[in-house]
């Protein structure tokens, strides 16, 4: 792995305990993780959002544990990258390295789809295509200019998201009082309505939903500053899981009784702001608006310097042009031009994902299929949240792969403790990859493809090793000034 850090550094002081390790993670992944997913969710999966959460939690936890035996064989690592290229083969850990940076673009991206169709409820007199131009400009500046956020200003966000989370709570227990399902089954149905129910629908929705948990990895990145890591790294990443799937399972669990129709939302994209303003009124609508778009600005802004900073790496160690990509400003000392190459990419991808189901519709028409015959409309959001589960699913299944082979094909002792997590991580990741929309598969298939193209052109058929650096909290390829800090994924 690229950009270790050099011996004759001081090491880094272990100071964090377990406590500190969840709250880091819970803070990374976002309290309201699963509320901008709703009504996507709801949509594919015919209502039964609360099953997908939980599929998703299920093979999350399997992988959290693999995640966490990975950090203690390697714990300056800290990705999915150098944990298979280390244990597996260069190759396929650069093929994962491929799908990751797909995972970063794909993040500003959607970050900036759902921004804009949240301001519209706001201001709607603006179109989209405006306020898309308007919050990919803002990513772009506040990078530029390096601003971010500090890890105590994310702490108060995920304080302040929490209250909104209660207030939340509370106005949805007032209105199921008042209002509540019909009979037991009314309770259950968010589980499973015998009605809807399929398990295609419900695998296709757990395949979008799994972005709920995108970023728990990011715990594997503080192994070097942690007391007992090879305790508390596995538990806090497990913990971190559980008690995400936990909360996310409750939050729409609420809005699922709220509002259990899934074909009359507003927008489909924003749908959780409409449910808070069924549970609370107009008050609530906007505060829920308002604190899931301040959330998503801090994700989409560390998301889009992530990006850039990732293809600075690539650039410095000259996988990508390095002319172009790995320098930076002499000024600011930030890489501009890869943060203005990211906000090109999330503008253009903000507006052609916007018009994803008239394309994708064409492309039926084409085939000779009809649009209602494929299910509901895919919206710009969900092809795009699909698409960077494309990249993370990858990696997912990179590191179950790595722990397998670590853990139990060259283990002196093979354990079924040692068996099962990898396996079953490998195997619920793979067939939620499996689940992934055909568009999403099409359009992630090429680009891993043009990445192999990429890596055989550069190494001669991999004869020779390609440098393909990926971010690592431990380090910085970018001044620790202009690092990128808290979370940068999708709330």
């Amino acid at each position: 792995m690229i950009g270790k850090t050099p011996q004759d550094q001081p090491a880094l002081n272990r100071v964090l305990g377990l406590k500190e390790l969840v709250l880091y993670g819970i803070i990374l992944i976002q309290p309201t993780a699963p509320m901008p997913l709703f009504g996507v969710v709801a949509q594919e999966a015919r209502g039964h959002v609360v099953t997908t959460i939980l599929i998703g939690m299920v093979a999350m936890l399997f992988t959290a544990i693999s995640y966490g035996r990975m950090a203690n064989a390697y714990p300056s690592a800290g990705s999915a990258y150098a944990y298979v290229g280390r244990e597996l083969h260069a190759a396929l850990g650069y093929l994962v390295g491929w799908g990751m940076l797909f995972d970063y673009v794909m993040n500003p991206i959607i970050c900036a789809i759902w921004c804009s169709k949240s301001a519209m409820k706001f201001v709607p007199i603006l179109p989209y295509a405006v306020w898309a131009v308007f919050f990919v400009a803002l990513f772009t500046a506040m990078n530029l200019r390096g601003i971010q956020a500090s890890a105590r200003t994310n702490a108060v966000i995920a304080a302040g998201l929490g209250v909104v989370i209660v207030l939340f709570f509370g106005a949805a227990a007032r209105r199921l009082w008042l209002h509540p399902p019909a009979g037991a089954m009314g309770w259950l149905r968010p589980f499973y309505d015998p009605q809807t129910f399929s398990w295609a629908h419900v695998s296709t929705g757990a395949s979008i939903a799994m972005l709920t948990y995108i970023g728990f990895d990011g715990i594997s990145t503080l192994s070097e500053e942690v007391r007992n890591p090879r305790r508390n790294i596995l538990l806090a990443t497990v913990l971190t899981c559980l008690v995400t799937g936990v909360l996310a399972s409750l939050e729409v669990y609420s809005a699922q009784l709220i509002w259990p129709e899934t074909n009359n939302f507003t927008d489909v994209d924003t749908a959780f702001v409409d449910v808070a303003g069924k549970a609370g009124g107009q008050w609530l609508l906007v505060t829920v608006n308002a604190a899931l778009l301040i959330a998503t600005i801090g994700s989409g802004s560390g998301a889009h310097l992530g990006a850039g900073r990732l293809l600075y790496s690539m650039g410095r160690d000259n996988a990508i042009p390095r002319k172009f990509f790995g320098v930076l400003s002499p000024r600011t000392r930030i890489p501009s031009n890869s943060i203005l190459f990211v906000g090109g990419l999330a503008l253009a991808g903000a507006i052609f994902l916007n018009y994803a189901d008239a394309f994708i519709a064409e492309g039926l028409k084409w085939l000779g299929r009809s649009v209602s015959a494929s299910g509901p409309p895919i919206t710009g959001y969900q092809l795009g949240a699909e698409l960077l589960n494309f990249g993370a699913s990858i990696a997912f299944m990179g590191v179950n792969a790595s722990a397998f082979v670590r853990y139990f094909v060259r283990a002196e002792r093979r354990t079924l403790g040692n068996l099962l997590p990898p396996l079953l991580g490998f195997a619920v990741c793979f067939y939620i990859w499996l689940s992934l929309r055909t568009p999403a598969k099409v359009v992630g298939l090429v680009w891993l493809a043009s990445g192999l193209l990429y890596g055989a052109w550069k190494t001669n058929w991999f004869a020779r090793k390609i440098e393909f650096a990926v971010p690592d909290e431990n380090r910085t390829s970018v001044p620790p000034d202009n690092g990128p800090q808290g979370n940068h994924r999708e709330p």
